[in-house]
């Protein structure tokens, strides 16, 4: 398959991926919850797993400049705090009783959604840009942390009085952003030297800034012992499953960048 083939396809695997959690909630309300949790852990150990496993790595051996690769990393990061403080871009299912009545937040969600899905497409292309192995693992960490991530958008939408239908269709419509995404780098990627390589950086800043003030500080919020015990495993599976996945890929299958 070509490389667009191999964009598009891992795309749309993320997309219906990500409405797997919201149909989940639709189904159960509480098991949706109870995954959320967990999966917000596995998803927090996978992207930190993709960023210093492989995000990072192939952007050092791509770059040869190792400020230059920090530089765009930290621009990940910084750019996305940004993109969350002034759109209110809240990734995941954390929203307290005055922002869900005191607020319009169903455009905010919807808005928040697009641009999140967007970046996902963008990361997802770029990945694919420089190697089938790094595009895989990058749509496996994208699609654990689009789980939990819809499974609040239902929650909220759902709770603000939308119906079923309406909910699906704004996520289902938000979701088509990645393909957007995907194209534009796609297109840029391969005629602007060195766009790839850049954004493989903020992708890691990007990771990281989801891993690290997002899905994290949930974690720590569990007070159930038990709960937060398989939290902390979790996240450790998910560190540990990007690392097998790496090596499934380059030994069993064969496939290098």
């Amino acid at each position: 398959m070509s490389v667009l083939q191999y964009i598009l396809i891992f795309n749309l695997i993320g997309s219906i991926i990500s409405l797997i959690g919201g149909a989940l909630l639709l189904l159960n309300k509480n098991f949706a919850g109870k995954v959320a949790h967990l999966l917000s852990s596995f998803a927090a150990g996978a992207l930190l797993g993709t960023v210093f496993f492989d995000l990072i790595p192939e952007s050092l051996e791509s770059s040869g400049s190792i400020e230059q690769v920090f530089l765009f990393t930290l621009g990940g990061i910084l750019f996305f705090f940004l993109v969350e403080r002034f759109l209110h871009w809240f990734h995941h299912h954390e929203y307290n009783e005055s922002e869900i009545t005191g607020k319009p937040i169903i455009p905010l969600i919807a808005i928040g959604d697009t641009i999140h899905n967007f970046v996902d497409g963008m990361a997802i292309a770029a990945t694919f840009l420089v190697s089938l192995p790094l595009g895989i693992v990058t749509s496996i960490a994208v699609g654990a942390h689009e789980i939990p991530q819809e499974i609040g958008d239902f929650g909220v939408m759902i709770k603000k009085g939308l119906s079923r239908k309406k909910t699906l269709t704004i996520n289902i419509s938000s979701a088509l952003a990645s393909f957007v995404g995907a194209l534009f780098v796609y297109y840029f990627g391969q005629n602007i030297e060195g766009l790839s390589t850049a954004l493989i950086s903020i992708t890691a800043g990007f990771f990281l800034y989801v891993a690290l003030s997002d899905l994290i500080p949930e974690i720590h919020h569990e007070n159930k012992k038990g709960l937060a015990v398989w939290e902390t495993f979790y996240l450790l599976l998910g560190v540990a499953s990007i690392y097998g996945a790496l090596y499934i890929i380059e030994n069993v299958f064969h496939i290098t960048p």
